[in-house]
C-alpha cells in the first residue's frame, strides 16, 4: 500500500491555527473526517487522544504520527498538517512538533497498520525530506514531496 492510496491531496494542509497539541489533534481530526464521511471529527479526535494517552506518537525531529484503529472503518485514511511553529508533543527528543501525519486504520488491520507506520517512520527520518516539507509554501508542494518520497511506493 502506497501513501497515495491513503492520503488525498486535499487532506494535506499547511495550517496556522494550532498552537497546542490539543488544537493540532482537533484540526487533524477535522481533516481526517473529510476522508471518512461516516465518522465524525469528534469520534476521530477521541481515538487519537486515547492513543496519545498511551504515550506520545512523536518520533522526534519535529514529527508526530497520531494514529488510531476505528470500528466501522473499511480502509486506511491519512492526513498531514504542517504548522508554521512547533507545538509541545512530549517528543522523546523534547523538540516541538511541526509535522503531523494522522492515520486511521480499520479495527482489525494490525499488520497493515504496522507496515504503514514503519513506512512513515522511515520517510520522516530523512533529513532532506523534512527540510523540503518545512520549506514547502503550500499544500500542493507538500503533497508532491510526500508522494515522490514515499518509501512504500519505492519498495513495491
Amino acid at each position: 500500500m502506497n501513501l497515495a492510496d491513503i492520503i488525498a491531496a486535499e487532506r494535506i494542509r499547511v495550517i496556522d491555527d494550532a498552537q497546542s497539541k490539543k488544537r493540532s489533534l482537533e484540526r487533524l481530526s477535522e481533516i481526517l473526517a473529510e476522508g471518512t464521511p461516516y465518522l465524525s471529527a469528534t469520534e476521530i479526535f477521541t481515538a487519537l487522544v486515547a492513543r496519545e494517552k498511551l504515550g506520545s506518537t512523536a518520533l522526534g525531529d519535529g514529527v508526530a504520527i497520531p494514529h488510531g484503529r476505528l470500528k466501522g472503518l473499511d480502509e486506511c485514511v491519512g492526513a498531514m498538517i504542517r504548522l508554521p511553529e512547533g507545538v509541545d508533543f512530549e517528543a522523546p527528543d523534547g523538540k516541538p512538533v511541526d509535522i503531523l501525519f494522522g492515520l486511521l486504520v480499520p479495527q482489525d488491520s494490525t499488520d497493515v497498520h504496522l507496515n504503514i507506520l514503519r513506512g512513515l517512520a522511515e520517510l520522516f527520518t530523512e533529513e532532506d525530506t523534512l527540510r523540503a516539507m518545512r520549506a514547502a509554501d503550500n499544500d500542493k508542494v507538500l503533497h508532491e514531496i510526500l508522494i515522490e518520497r514515499d518509501p512504500m511506493a519505492q519498495a513495491g
